[in-house]
């Protein structure tokens, strides 16, 4: 699954899945530009590969906006920033509501909205993955924001798939479970909210993030030249038990 001389836009790429696609991404011969929000986790991965960084928060809209279109030309996108508040249903503030929003809906819109409109003015087609998660049809306790935007990103990127499939720009997402990631970590550090996870996923183990960058790599390959809106589940099995 070669990705030789080809460019890949990789959000959220300092620290965690975004990271682990960087990394194999670039073994397979792409050339990454990479955002993050940390320029320290930038500078680590510029150390690693040869990247194009760029740091963004992508909970500012306008600056979102203006940095990708300052990134065209790529040759695929990989949505994969993403972030989390932990609180109760009932003490779910709008403002941690529209922070998440922001960052895990407002921004792959965007990002994919100017990637499309630069791959449509120069007729060719493409690929987009959005980082999802399996939070898009279970209800975690405490999770009430991140999977009521992992949630909508699903249903957002059936439309993409739909209308941006016309013209030859495939868009699937991924739905990784419980992955070790930083974030992840934080919110499943306790060993009796992490037990019963475990006990319902055949597996055995949480998903690590190159295991989630494989299957990234796949469908941005020629490989799944035919695979448009679907929603990957990265599992360890966990929906059949």
């Amino acid at each position: 699954m070669s990705l030789e001389g080809k460019t890949v836009l990789v959000t959220g790429a300092g620290k965690g899945i975004g990271r682990a696609t960087a990394l194999l991404l670039a073994r397979s011969g792409a050339h990454v530009v990479a955002m993050s929000r940390t320029k320290a986790d930038l500078d680590s991965l510029a150390a690693q590969i040869d990247c194009t960084p760029i740091v963004l928060d992508l909970g500012d809209a306008e600056a979102t906006r203006a940095a990708a279109r300052a990134a065209m030309p790529v040759d695929f996108l990989v949505n994969n920033a993403g972030t989390t508040t932990l609180e109760p249903f009932l003490e779910t503030r709008v403002e941690s509501l529209e922070a998440v929003m922001a960052v895990n809906l407002r921004a792959p819109m965007i990002l994919a909205q100017e990637y499309a409109r630069d791959h449509i003015a120069r007729g060719l087609g493409g690929a987009i993955v959005n980082v999802s998660s399996n939070a898009a049809w279970m209800g975690w306790a405490d999770h009430a924001a991140y999977c009521a935007s992992k949630g909508a990103l699903d249903a957002m990127s059936r439309v993409m798939a739909n209308e941006l499939g016309r013209h030859a720009i495939r868009v699937n997402c991924v739905n990784p479970a419980i992955t070790l990631t930083p974030m992840a970590v934080k919110a499943w550090s306790d060993p009796a909210k992490a037990a019963p996870m475990l006990a319902r996923m055949p597996l055995g183990r949480f998903v690590e993030p190159e295991e989630v960058a494989a299957v990234i790599l796949f469908l941005l390959s020629d490989q799944a030249a035919m695979i448009n809106g679907i929603s990957m589940p990265i599992d360890a099995g966990f929906a059949v038990n």
